[in-house]
């Protein structure tokens, strides 16, 4: 089975090339730092090849955003997410940390002492979010300053620094689904007229700045990227997707990066894209590519003996099944999601989906 042959990834041994995929799920504790129900949850999943955690925030102004999404900014975080990562090891798994800002899909109610969030240009993401008053509709984001923007590159440094400390395999940034780096990175939400804008070359260069500072303190081999070309969440958009992502997935092939991490939807589903880009990606980037978007066991290894990605991430499969390799060695059945508590709450639909000996 090609989903369950090993994988040398850099110098990290993975056991099979099924990954758990970054998913937000709203539990962290007090102060954005993870408790040992979070522990419990990624431990529960160390079977995979790879775990890459939910979205964890990098901006210290995101104090509120929302309270239940964790943050890697300050020491305390970094020692939540070290019982974590012990809690991981210990069950033999690998874990990668995934660093995210939120960019224009903050909110003032949702930022220290009610700030406006900041993106490439003055242009809002589209529908609504969720605060603590309810839904809001997106408000017009601040345009970075030129000179701002090496402050934010630290604020990535920083938190890889941290990523260190609490004991991480590696990490990944996250440039995809209308957050900061994915809204410098593509034309719809990125109009600057400095070197940070116009040219794919600029629009990467945030990116590449962040690379830079990280790898001060992480070898690169330990350093995963993950982008979303055709995502239109909250209003994205790029006038040439299919040109501009060669040319991104090109550059970042050059710089001995630990994979590229590729959300196109699985092909077959509904929201396939006419003409599949991830292969494409794949072979220009040129190292190890991980496929996300629907995916079930038999669409994953068609994707691996094709050779169009290396591995492949699982969201809702990986929700309800903590043991998902396992499940797809011995070829059992697997537990049904549900939906109701991805966002949100206890152990319900967390930590109490059983595995296959409890069954």
């Amino acid at each position: 089975m090609p989903l369950l042959a090993p994988l040398q990834l850099g110098s990290l041994h993975l056991p099979n090339r099924v990954v758990l995929a970054p998913l937000t799920r709203r539990r962290a504790g007090a102060g954005k730092i993870p408790t040992e129900l979070n522990a419990l949850h990624y431990e529960q999943r160390a079977g995979a090849g790879l775990i890459i955690t939910e979205s964890t925030e990098i901006d210290p102004a995101s104090d509120e955003t929302p309270p239940t999404r964790p943050g890697l900014y300050n020491a305390a975080q970094a020692d939540g997410w070290k019982s974590v990562v012990e809690r991981v090891h210990r069950a033999g798994g690998r874990i990668f940390v995934q660093l995210s800002h939120l960019g224009r899909a903050g909110h003032p109610l949702l930022l220290r002492d009610g700030g406006q969030p900041v993106a490439p240009s003055a242009i809002p993401a589209e529908g609504t979010v969720f605060t603590r008053e309810g839904p809001k509709p997106f408000v017009v984001p601040r345009a970075l300053e030129t000179d701002e923007i090496a402050r934010l590159v630290q604020q990535f440094a920083h938190a890889a620094s941290l990523a260190r400390q609490a004991g991480f395999d590696g990490i990944e940034l996250h440039g995809a689904n209308g957050y900061l780096i994915d809204e410098f990175l593509r034309d719809g939400t990125n109009r600057r007229s400095d070197r940070y804008g116009g040219s794919v070359e600029n629009r990467l260069r945030f990116l590449i700045e962040i690379i830079e500072a990280v790898s001060s303190m992480w070898d690169l081999g330990r350093v995963g990227v993950r982008l979303s070309p055709f995502n239109s969440y909250n209003g994205m958009s790029d006038s040439d997707p299919y040109e501009h992502f060669r040319s991104i997935a090109a550059a970042l092939g050059r710089l001995g990066l630990a994979y590229l991490h590729l959300i196109e939807p699985a092909p077959g589903t509904e929201e396939a894209p006419a003409r599949p880009l991830a292969p494409g990606l794949a072979r220009l980037f040129n190292g190890p590519v991980i496929v996300a978007g629907g995916y079930d066991q038999h669409s994953g290894e068609r994707a691996i003996r094709a050779g169009d990605a290396d591995l492949v991430a699982f969201g809702q499969l990986y929700i309800a099944n903590p043991d998902l390799p396992e499940r797809f060695r011995t070829h059992a059945g697997l537990n049904t999601p549900d939906r109701s508590t991805y966002y949100g709450g206890g152990e319900k639909g967390y930590t109490d989906y059983p595995a296959l000996q409890t069954i």
